[in-house]
């Protein structure tokens, strides 16, 4: 999520050491607490704004839903499944994105932000 929002974030802060990221922007999973964050930090600041549009919990399962501007026009809508243990923890998390337009833009950028970070080609 982005902004100033000083809240809980709805799984950052619990993600386990060997968390997996999935997602339309990638081309491979990201793993790790920190890397895994490390994408999602730069997500959100590649947005100018996002609007949460669907909160729900079912079985171990958290699923957001929202709508995001990203900074250079482009609007996109995420669907994020954030895979729970029986303790809270988080490990894995997978975000799938559309348009494809919007997907292909935002992949492009964080791989020139972020990409070299992670060792490999992870990004479209």
């Amino acid at each position: 999520m982005s902004g100033t929002d000083t809240t809980r974030h709805p799984f950052l802060d619990d993600l386990t050491s060997e968390a997996e990221l999935t997602g339309t922007v990638l081309r491979k999973s990201v793993r790790g607490r920190e890397n895994v964050r490390r994408v999602v930090e730069a997500v959100g600041k590649l947005y100018s704004s996002q609007t949460g549009t669907f909160l729900a919990s079912v079985q171990g399962r958290t699923f957001v839903q929202y709508d995001a501007m990203l900074r250079n026009g482009l609007s996109l809508q995420a669907v994020a499944v954030i895979e729970r243990n029986d303790d809270g923890s988080v490990p894995r998390v997978n975000v799938s994105m559309s348009p494809l337009a919007s997907v292909l833009s935002l992949s492009a950028q964080l791989g020139t932000q972020i990409g070299q970070d992670l060792g490999g080609d992870h990004f479209l």
